[in-house]
């Protein structure tokens, strides 16, 4: 455990003179209605798809009602959003007859995932049938739903910054992953595997091990794998600026660059593979990090295999990963406990 006055920063209330409420301990809330719906309006309004039989795009957002907003309660973020929404869209044939149509939404609301919002999309009336309905109901509801999609990521990274803030005496600071809570306080199982020494292609040998961690997230595969590879979202759930290089052989740096590394390999939705290293670390020495995403219909199960990991950093590496990945992840963007 972290004894008072070390660790991060980010986990420690401060008495403050000018009564600031520090890292926003106490419950706050900011509505993001107004902000939401202009998010909307661009990212719906750019829809737009094309094929053989011609042009598809919404033209008119013609309804956004609802509300969003954020509560913040000891550097947990809560998310609340619910809309009914129509749209107007346009059809252009290669021909130059146009077409026109409606999208409703009924509900995209925080309790239901982007995949599981109703989606109905339909001919004005009178107006003749035209394989462009199969284009947009196809090809249209795939870049509405992404739409969507991208809301949610952007408010729950671009609209809350500020709301957790890492201060020291009133001071910005940079987190360094080290302390962490016990692993007995999450549901995770762990275990370490002690193997023969290495050797470096240059300088001393070091003894390594392997870490294993396992963890459940209310999100689907689909949106934790973007969390882990999305500059945005790595800079939302570890209060730092990131250099995230999402592609084979691209770069990372997190926490001012007391992690970093590269991505081996990438299968979305599925696995990422990478070297990894802590700053503090032998020069030149990184581990192997997996993590293998399962979907278990409604919360993915993340399996995390780390090989080569300098023996004496075993529980350091462990814990960071636990507290500075998966309980940012979960406290940031709501995946680690349901809502009734």
């Amino acid at each position: 455990m972290a004894k008072w006055g070390e660790g991060d920063p980010r986990w420690i209330v401060e008495q403050r003179a000018d009564a600031t409420n520090v890292n926003n301990w106490h419950w706050t809330e900011r509505d993001a209605s107004n902000w939401s719906t202009e998010k909307l309006k661009s990212l719906f309004l750019a829809v737009r798809v094309e094929n053989e039989e011609g042009v598809c795009e919404v033209t008119e957002v013609s309804k956004l009602d609802g509300e969003a907003s954020i509560n913040n309660r000891k550097g947990k973020l809560i998310f609340f959003y619910e809309w009914n929404i129509k749209l107007s869209w346009t059809g252009t044939s290669k021909s130059g007859v146009k077409y026109k149509g409606h999208v409703e939404i009924p509900n995209l609301s925080d309790e239901n995932d982007v995949d599981e919002v109703e989606i109905s999309i339909s001919l004005a009336k009178d107006e003749p049938d035209t394989n462009l309905m199969v284009l947009m109901k196809q090809e249209g509801m795939k870049k509405i739903r992404k739409a969507m999609s991208t809301y949610i990521s952007m408010l729950k990274t671009e609209f809350t910054q500020g709301m957790i803030l890492p201060t020291v005496n009133g001071e910005q600071t940079e987190p360094v992953p080290q302390l962490a809570a016990k692993a007995e306080d999450h549901k995770i199982t762990a275990s370490t595997v002690t193997t023969v020494p290495e050797s470096k292609p240059i300088g001393v040998k070091i003894p390594t091990c392997k870490i294993s961690l396992k963890d459940i997230f209310l999100t689907s595969p689909e949106e934790l794998y973007r969390v882990f590879t999305t500059q945005e979202l790595v800079q939302a759930f570890t209060h730092a600026p990131a250099i995230i290089e999402a592609d084979k052989g691209g770069k990372f740096h997190l926490l001012d660059g007391s992690v970093s590394g590269k991505f081996i390999d990438l299968v979305p939705e599925k696995q990422i593979v990478m070297k990894w290293r802590f700053k503090s670390w032998s020069s030149g020495h990184f581990a192997t990090v997996t993590l293998n995403f399962t979907d278990k219909g409604g919360e993915t199960e993340v399996c995390l295999e780390g090989k080569d990991i300098p023996s004496s950093e075993e529980e350091r590496t462990k814990q960071g990963w636990q507290r500075y990945y998966f309980e940012g992840i979960k406290q940031t963007f709501g995946y680690g406990a349901r809502l009734f």
